[in-house]
């Protein structure tokens, strides 16, 4: 008797972080979707410069905390957040406040996904046969280079790269040590962007987005990934002479 009453609840505070994700998506969407521009920074830059100047301590606070809720809640707009945090406080600590806002907002969901369904997948996963266990295993054998990897190759999605850690029961020190230098290549490349975007205003363009894909940009980054992948490697031919 006892194991009915308590399944439902258990089933709801397994999805409730979803929820208050989801709502919050919408919501976050639906009342700040035309703020969360470049427009919107452009038009306002000079208020924003002023405030900064007035209100240094409450413009750190406020920038990181609307940072801290598009990344938590998968807002557009992150890369537009960036920016601004370059074109505030400049590259330096800009960067420094983007990276701090930006493992945060992760962390909450990993947090949100290891709470909800995390923890059930994952022991499906271990005890699963076939490809999913395969890919499950690969994770855990490397660990750090595959969450080094996921961050650093600029295809994979933030939200992927933010949730697939927690699906697979990755532990929260090493998912938080890696997503703050994981992140830090692109992270810099795009705060220094917005630190110029005075320059950019003057000229009435808009920022080069594209510019981590750049040979002078990317070449480092992907340096970065075959330095993160080597551990797999060797391992991989470790295996492959033992056999």
């Amino acid at each position: 008797m006892s194991q009915v009453t308590t399944e439902p609840g258990s089933k709801t505070s397994r999805l409730l972080p979803f929820l208050i994700l989801i709502l919050g998506f919408g919501a976050g969407f639906y009342f700040f979707r035309d703020y969360l521009s470049f427009e919107a920074l452009r038009d306002n830059r000079e208020a924003l410069l002023a405030f900064r100047d007035s209100h240094y301590v409450t413009m750190v606070a406020a920038y990181m905390a609307i940072y801290i809720l598009i990344v938590a809640f998968s807002l557009p707009g992150a890369s537009i957040a960036t920016l601004t945090g370059g074109f505030l406080f400049g590259l330096f600590p800009g960067v420094i406040f983007v990276l701090l806002s930006a493992t945060v907002g992760a962390t909450i969901i990993f947090l949100a996904a290891r709470l909800g369904f995390g923890s059930t997948l994952s022991a499906r996963m271990d005890t699963s046969s076939g490809l999913v266990r395969r890919i499950s295993e690969g994770i855990h054998e490397n660990e750090l280079s595959m969450l080094f990897l996921i961050r650093l190759v600029p295809v994979v999605p933030f939200f992927v790269a933010n949730l697939l850690p927690a699906l697979v029961g990755v532990s929260l020190h090493r998912y938080v040590f890696t997503t703050f230098f994981g992140i830090m290549p692109g992270t810099a490349v795009y705060t220094w962007v917005g630190a110029g975007l005075g320059e950019v205003f003057a000229r009435g363009e808009t920022p080069n987005l594209s510019i981590i894909f750049e040979p002078a940009i990317l070449g480092p980054i992907l340096g970065l990934c075959a330095l993160a992948a080597l551990p797999i490697l060797i391992k991989a031919l470790r295996g492959q002479k033992g056999l």
